[in-house]
């Protein structure tokens, strides 16, 4: 399924025309001379071979394009195709004199396959991008973690875009990323778009999109399939759209988890539409720990397909990082204004929606046009429900806690 999802996903991209313009722009601003704003890699010593560390001439062209000051055309650099580049930790560091810069992947971006090669790690990240406003990173190409090695042991994320504000990403593919493929941390107005994400199932942390203490940030019409979260929305973030995401394998689009270790965290504005779910652990999932505090408020869940998942819909306020009959404490993260619409597909399991809120109760739940049944047509599904309150209208199965209103069949 993985695998068919991601041809698909690619099939899309280069037949509606975004691959064709991703390679077109390289192309023409190509300078072979290794002069002006536009410069390859290659210009700066990079060999492109998969064997020879390129990461220092990384840095060199990174550092000539945030020198330019450029007045109308962005700065771009490119990673040409049919190369590969072998990179141990690297941040690229702004500001960057030019309002813009872009740097352009068309080539592959290989890490260590060594747990000896990933010196000077500089946050626990392999490809960091700090402090650089109106960046946009995009092209063809591919970023590979080659995070196997890191699986069973601490491991680190694979590309970090802090303090970015304006963030354009889009049209890579990530592949096997020691940890979390992607972070956006204190990131205002960030876009990501046709991406394909892609672990094994088993392969522990490997979030597809890790966002935390940023505002405004969008992902759409991306595949994404790892062995965690497809995306997590964690504290401090607020205006979140999440639209046109394949999710699957994984564990689903979640907020949180919030408030471990007593943390105050908050989380509001998060929109997902128009997403699916195939063969996922969760689908619209909500997770916070004991003992926190803070708020996960006006969420949305609306239009989602499910394909045979676990835990279609879930609030799980006894969260311990896959443990189970967690502590109940004396406090907890407000998780209110909740809302699902146009929920339809089939669960794997018995549960196909699960509210377990702590005594504080999850408030103003709200369930509209909810329709899931099981993958296996001899079982039936239920529905669970501790501690929240609000109105569900036209849902299977019924929440036995929620007021029922009159179903208008018109959606």
């Amino acid at each position: 399924m993985q695998e068919l999802l991601s041809i698909v996903f690619v099939l899309l991209i280069f037949s509606t025309g975004l691959g064709h313009g991703l390679v077109s722009e390289a192309s023409e601003g190509f300078n072979e001379t290794c002069e002006g704003a536009v410069g390859d890699v290659t210009c700066y010593g990079a060999i492109g071979d998969g064997e020879t560390d390129d990461s220092e001439a990384f840095l060199k062209a990174w550092e000539a394009l945030c020198e330019v000051e450029a007045a109308s055309d962005i700065p771009m650099l490119i990673v040409p195709m049919e190369k590969k580049f072998l990179l141990k930790p690297v941040a690229f560091e702004g500001p960057c004199n030019s309002d813009s810069v872009q740097v352009q992947v068309l080539g592959t971006i290989l890490a260590p396959n060594t747990t000896e090669g990933w010196t000077n790690c500089y946050a626990n990240t392999w490809l960091g991008f700090w402090n650089v406003s109106n960046l946009i990173v995009n092209g063809t190409g591919e970023i590979n973690g080659r995070g196997s090695i890191w699986w069973n042991n601490f491991s680190v994320q694979a590309l970090r875009f802090y303090n970015c504000s304006n963030l354009q990403h889009s049209g890579l593919t990530h592949l096997d990323s020691p940890r979390n493929h992607i972070s956006i941390i204190f990131c205002d107005n960030a876009t990501l778009s046709y991406l394909n994400i892609s672990a094994p199932e088993s392969s522990p942390n490997t979030d597809g999109v890790d966002i935390s203490s940023s505002t405004n940030v969008s992902i759409h019409d991306s595949y994404i399939g790892t062995g965690d979260d497809c995306i997590a929305v964690n504290d401090k973030t607020t205006g979140i759209n999440i639209t046109r995401i394949v999710c699957g394998p994984g564990h689903g689009i979640s907020v949180g988890s919030l408030g471990a270790s007593g943390a105050y965290a908050t989380v509001e504005e998060v929109y997902v539409n128009n997403c699916s779910f195939n063969g996922t652990l969760n689908g619209a999932r909500i997770k916070t720990w004991q003992g926190g505090s803070g708020y996960a408020r006006n969420i949305f869940f609306e239009q989602i397909t499910l394909v045979d998942v676990k835990n279609p819909i879930i609030i799980d306020q006894f969260y311990c990082n896959g443990e189970h009959d967690c502590d109940n404490e004396t406090s907890s993260v407000q998780v209110s204004n909740v809302t699902y619409i146009g929920i339809e597909g089939t669960c794997v399991g018995l549960d196909a929606i699960t509210f377990n809120c702590d005594e504080i109760m999850c408030t103003n739940i709200t369930m509209k046009h909810i329709n899931i049944t099981s993958s296996d047509p001899e079982k039936s599904v239920v529905a669970s429900c501790k501690n929240a309150e609000g109105n569900s209208e036209c849902t299977i199965p019924e929440v036995p806690c929620l007021t029922v209103d009159e179903c208008d069949n018109r959606k």
